[in-house]
């Protein structure tokens, strides 16, 4: 004669079970998908129009985190460079007055002189500005400027000291960017932005920047 097993016992040893097989892989699987997310890479939402035209509010965008090193599993910190930001590229950091995450344009690095007026750029001597003054060009980079609400503040002469970088936004008289919090270590970008993926209105896009 069989003897029946109580319900809660079958309940109980189904959990056991699952505790010592399906959790632990479980756990496995989430950390790997964080350690991917904070060091291969991520996305970002655009909050305010600073870079516009090439970014809208409400955008959507790739940022790789692999592009100027390699990064430890959530503690964000390069153990092996590889890269270095470069004038023209779009970046995500931290803002040196309050963490705020941004995006902005490296438009100058270390060693660079810089001269801001009128919202165009002068680095190492040579203008940056199209013939028109709508963009401007960063080695093969062509990038649009919004001009709109004029240049914003300017500056007079600067020269970039080691590890550092001046960030801007596109839309010059409209952005909080170096010409307000200072330069940026070039360690504490977290990636370079790859491409629009979402746009409002547009839905799913690949605009590279």
């Amino acid at each position: 004669m069989n003897a029946t097993v109580p319900a809660a016992d079958t309940r109980s040893r189904r959990y056991r079970r699952w505790l010592r097989g399906e959790l632990p892989q479980l756990l496995l699987l989430i950390a790997l998908m964080l350690a991917a997310r904070s060091s291969l890479a991520n996305h970002y939402l655009v909050p305010s129009g600073s870079m516009q035209p090439s970014l809208q509010i409400g955008d959507r965008i790739v940022v790789d985190m692999r592009a100027y090193g390699v990064r430890t599993p959530l503690g964000n910190r390069v153990v092996w460079p590889v890269a270095t930001p470069a004038r023209g590229e779009v970046v995500v950091f931290d803002s040196p007055a309050d963490g705020e995450r941004l995006v902005k344009r490296v438009v100058a690095v270390a060693g660079d002189h810089v001269r801001l007026r009128d919202g165009q750029l002068t680095v190492n001597g040579m203008p940056l500005e199209t013939e028109d003054g709508a963009a401007e060009v960063f080695g093969e980079r062509r990038v649009p400027l919004d001009l709109g609400d004029g240049g914003g503040p300017d500056i007079a002469a600067l020269r970039i000291p080691p590890g550092k970088l001046l960030v801007l936004g596109d839309h010059r008289g409209n952005s909080a960017d170096g010409r307000y919090f200072g330069l940026v270590d070039a360690d504490d970008i977290y990636g370079r932005a790859v491409a629009v993926y979402y746009r409002r209105g547009a839905g799913l896009v690949w605009k590279r920047l």
